[in-house]
């Protein structure tokens, strides 16, 4: 065999997986047709956090007197410079993830990978030259795609996704943003808060609509607040781009209504990249568009495995890491348990940010625990006021009978950082006595969970 492991795709899965198998002394190859580090690195999660980085910025900068700071003349973006500096950063986080690759011996082969039956992976080229390698096992990490609609089809000029959103060529003075998920909210977020005039429509009666309800109604209350239009049991039905402008065709509960914008941006969710590697000739099995996994992540095929956002499970960057690690311990017989998916933070970049992990009030009442609640705004923060940071809050839900921590719902400055501490105390099988008692320090935004939870019990001191 040319190798002990060759993986299919450098996102976070893939590439965290061979660095892992390396450390674990296999020798290593992986494919990748495109940049190291995949599309989370490249095209999605640094990039874009990048870009908010700008627009908070500005948006300090425009509030600076807030702070008790006069700027004389006027504060406005460079559109092309933040997209200048989104680009740079990702550049350098993929050749980080090159060096990487370097220091632990792992080789990239560079083109299209597909399987070839019996341990064989065929690399093809740009040029369309083809080479086989052989290994032991094989890891697809292929990941995903912008999903489009029939009637949402994308020209990459006026109907656009997400890749297309991080490099346009000047700012758009309007923009329809098509789904309220993390990339809809976070793009709708940096355009407006950059001047953009932003419509955000949602299908589903809220937006975020995979977080708990009340999340839901602060952050569309906080994108109000910024004069975002946002529009909730609504759906594009059709998009008119023969003229200068699109026209939008959006269903309201209202009635149709007609949008004249710039832009629209597909934000509805991701396709997996599942075609041409050769699944159907390996007789790998594929149920509802994922590949079939077990819990270590093999597939129907000895010597196949699957991770990422190809296989069942939230499709995160940190999931597709955490899964290709315990994917190659397998291989590499180290004792390993299975990822707990019921212990999975969430996070999205806005402004406010926006956190979970586990259930939601509705989710906890509807499996039938009875439960506690403790919530707490972070108006009565110091430190929030401090750092002009008033708006969220931090929601706590308790099992009444044992106290178990059964989720954590934020939003606020900084709650994508607070939102580990949860991950950690749920894995721990803290309960809320013990986070009640754990000195948290002061001023910080962390203290609201220990505030939070003595609310659930009857204990809150600062409210």
């Amino acid at each position: 065999m040319d190798y002990d492991l060759i993986i299919i795709g450098s996102g976070p899965g893939g590439y965290v997986a061979a660095i892992r198998a390396a450390q674990l002394k296999m020798k290593v190859a992986v494919v990748e047709r495109a940049e190291i580090g995949g599309i989370c690195l490249n095209w999605g999660c640094i990039p874009t956090k990048s870009l908010l980085k700008s627009a908070q910025v500005f948006d300090y900068l425009t509030h600076a007197s807030d702070y008790g700071i006069e700027i004389s003349g006027e504060v406005k973006p460079d559109f092309k410079a933040i997209i200048s500096r989104s680009r740079s950063v990702a550049e350098g986080m993929s050749k980080g993830v090159q060096f990487l690759f370097k220091k632990n011996n792992i080789v990239h082969l560079k083109g299209f990978g597909r399987l070839s039956g019996n341990g064989i992976v065929e690399v093809e080229d740009t040029d369309g030259k083809k080479e086989s390698y052989s290994a032991k096992n094989i890891i697809l990490a292929t990941g995903a795609r912008s999903k489009e609609l029939s009637n949402l089809k994308q020209d990459g000029k006026k109907i656009i996704g997400y890749r297309e959103a991080m490099t346009l060529d000047k700012q758009p003075g309007s923009m329809v943003v098509v789904g309220s998920g993390a990339i809809g909210s976070e793009f709708a977020n940096f355009y407006q808060s950059l001047g953009t005039n932003v419509t955000l429509v949602e299908f589903l009666p809220r937006i975020v609509p995979n977080e708990d309800e009340e999340v839901s109604k602060q952050l569309e209350r906080s994108f109000k607040k910024i004069k975002m239009k946002v529009m909730t049991d609504s759906s594009v039905e059709t998009v008119d781009t023969s003229k200068e402008k699109c026209l939008v065709t959006v269903k309201t509960p209202k009635g149709i209504e007609i949008i004249e914008t710039d832009i629209v941006l597909s934000a509805v969710g991701i396709s997996t990249n599942l075609e041409g590697i050769g699944l159907e000739q390996a007789g790998v099995k594929i149920e509802n568009g994922k590949v079939t996994v077990d819990d270590y992540y093999r597939t129907s095929v000895p010597g196949i495995y699957a991770i990422g956002d190809i296989v069942h499970g939230p499709a995160l960057a940190h999931v597709a890491s955490a899964e290709g690690i315990i994917c190659v311990e397998k291989i590499a017989g180290v004792e390993v348990e299975p990822l707990d998916y019921s212990n999975i933070p969430g996070c999205t970049y806005t402004t406010p940010e926006i956190a979970s992990c586990g259930l939601t009030e509705a989710a906890a009442k509807e499996a039938g625990y009875d439960i506690k609640v403790g919530k707490f705004p972070f108006s009565a923060s110091g430190k929030a006021s401090a750092g002009g940071s008033k708006e969220g809050f931090i929601k706590l839900i308790f099992d009444s009978a044992y106290g178990e921590l059964l989720g954590a719902h934020m939003i606020g400055a900084n709650v994508t950082e607070l939102i580990a501490e949860i991950v950690v105390a749920r894995k721990l099988e803290t309960t809320a006595h013990e986070l009640i008692k754990s000195v948290h320090p002061h001023p910080t935004m962390s203290e609201a969970i220990m505030e939070a939870a003595a609310a659930a019990y009857g204990e809150v001191i600062h409210l």
